[in-house]
């Protein structure tokens, strides 16, 4: 009986039956976006969109300032018939040409260069040229003279038919002749030329030759430019005579330029290249006697008739390395700011070669060595207990190299490389000086005795030694000229002898030596033409 009993109280109560409720008050949560994002993709998705709006717009407008050199880029042929259409236009409009680029010609040409093919191009410069002509006509009749010259120049420039050219130019040249009146050109010519007005934008020589522009056969306008040409080579040769040879050259060319086949002109010429070898051959007589400058000035001279004089021009480069051994004299005696100078003369001189000139580069590089030789001695002004013993044997070494008879040799154990050896270490050394003055009589002796048995190349180091020794004493100098001279007559043994480079190494060697010396200029001028003559004989 209990079973029932609740089935009974059940019934007592309403059944309610289970229920899903209103759907569409559900209100469900969104699932999470398990997918991974890109920190640019984060970036875009933040944006604004006023700023994405911005961002397109001035795509935009880039593109609409850079659509024409961006068509250039992809299509040059679209650029090339655009240049073709605004040629088209200005050749249409009269515009032949233009400075800026717009005329025309400038035009069609640059629509050539970009495509070489377009025929179009070429057969609108032919428009160009064939209008050119039409204003020159044109010009003419108007009688605008200048246009219709410069209407010629762009025809002639764009080569139209020469024929066509030149008989548009042949009545330029009569209408211009009409107007401007040749008689008058004639007489005012004539009145200039008897005032000695010769040149000048009056002058007689401009009128003639404008008369001849117009008519190039008017015989009095001829007879007139050849007689002012004779007054000018007339004033050439009276400044020839006075020395000014870059005067006389400057009217000479002149007088050149204006008539090649005058008849007095090669006389003036010749007067002139004769005139040029003298200063050249005064220069090698300064240079030998040392007197740069002058030699320097007559090279010059000889270089304004002829700049591209050979024997001038080594002249030149004589002088430069004349100064780049001074510098090194200097540069010895630590006279170094005359050796700059001298360097710097030097290296002016030569120029352009100055660069590959032996001579400037071992000057060079005997100033840095005295320089260096300076600054050693200075600073080893007091030596060490050690140099002072290194001197000591150097001292006896060169002692014993003298009483040998070793002055200069044999190298590096000679009595001169001992003591120099020890001067370099200790230059201030009283035992240094005392050795270097007796060493000078063996020196003396050794040039004395080279020179006796004619050992030019000896006695040439002997002098080297009594230099360094002494410094550059009148007792030297002396010397030097006796070497030069011996060195002279054995040159003029050996051009007797045949042996020319034998002759031309000992008058090398004299001139190094004494410039000045007698007899240096006629040996020089025998060896040339000594040396000239197989040529020659080859020749014929």
């Amino acid at each position: 009986m209990t079973s029932q009993e609740p089935d009974t109280q059940s019934q007592g109560r309403q059944r309610r039956e289970p229920s899903l409720g209103r759907f569409d008050e559900l209100r469900f949560a969104k699932p999470a976006d398990r997918t991974p994002r890109t920190s640019v993709t984060q970036r875009v998705l933040s944006w604004d969109w006023r700023w994405i709006l911005t961002a397109l717009l001035l795509v935009l407008m880039l593109l609409l300032v850079l659509r024409q050199p961006l068509s250039n880029w992809l299509w040059p042929q679209t650029r090339a018939e655009r240049l073709h259409e605004r040629a088209a236009r200005a050749l249409a409009q009269g515009r032949l040409t233009a400075a800026d680029g717009t005329g025309a010609r400038e035009l069609y040409s640059a629509a050539l260069a970009l495509d070489p093919d377009r025929t179009d191009a070429r057969a609108g410069l032919d428009r160009v040229g064939q209008a050119a002509l039409a204003q020159a006509r044109a010009a003419i009749s108007r009688r605008r003279f200048p246009q219709a010259h410069e209407a010629l120049e762009l025809a002639e420039d764009l080569s139209v038919p020469r024929a066509q050219v030149e008989t548009l130019r042949e009545q330029l040249r009569r209408n211009e002749a009409a107007s401007v009146g040749i008689d008058e050109l004639l007489k005012t010519a004539a009145a200039a030329r008897g005032n000695g007005k010769l040149e000048g934008a009056d002058g007689a020589l401009p009128l003639y030759q404008r008369v001849l522009e117009l008519e190039p056969g008017n015989t009095q306008a001829l007879e007139g430019r050849e007689d002012t040409l004779s007054d000018l080579l007339q004033q050439a040769t009276t400044r020839l005579d006075a020395g000014d040879l870059a005067g006389a050259s400057v009217v000479v060319r002149r007088v050149q330029q204006a008539d090649a086949g005058h008849v007095e002109l090669p006389d003036a010429l010749a007067a002139l290249a004769r005139a040029a070898e003298s200063k050249r051959k005064q220069g090698d007589r300064e240079l030998r006697r040392g007197q740069l400058t002058k030699a320097l000035e007559n090279y010059g001279a000889a270089l304004l008739v002829n700049p591209e004089d050979a024997e001038a021009l080594n002249g030149v480069q004589a002088v430069a390395t004349a100064h780049a051994r001074r510098s090194e004299r200097h540069a010895a005696d630590y006279r170094f700011s005359e050796a700059e100078a001298e360097l710097r003369q030097a290296r002016t001189i030569a120029g352009s070669s100055a660069a590959q000139s032996p001579a400037i580069a071992q000057a060079q590089e005997h100033l840095a060595r005295a320089r260096q030789s300076q600054r050693q001695s200075s600073t080893a002004s007091t030596p060490t207990a050690s140099q002072r013993t290194r001197v000591a044997q150097l001292l006896a070494d060169a002692t014993r190299a003298q009483a040998r008879g070793d002055l200069l040799t044999p190298p590096g154990d000679s009595a001169f490389d001992k003591l120099r050896a020890a001067r370099a270490i200790a230059p201030h050394d009283p035992r240094v000086h005392a050795a270097s003055a007796r060493l000078v009589p063996a020196a003396a002796d050794c040039f004395s005795d080279a020179l006796r048995a004619n050992r030019l190349v000896r006695a040439g180091g002997c002098l080297d030694a009594r230099r360094a020794l002494e410094g550059d004493t009148a007792t030297v100098r002396e010397s030097r000229r006796e070497l030069a001279r011996r060195w002279l007559a054995l040159g003029d043994q050996r051009l007797g002898a045949g042996e020319l480079q034998g002759a031309r190494a000992a008058l090398d060697a004299a001139r190094t030596l004494d410039p000045a010396t007698e007899g240096l200029d006629a040996l020089a001028e025998r060896l040339r033409t000594a040396l000239l003559a197989p040529a020659e004989q080859g020749r014929q």
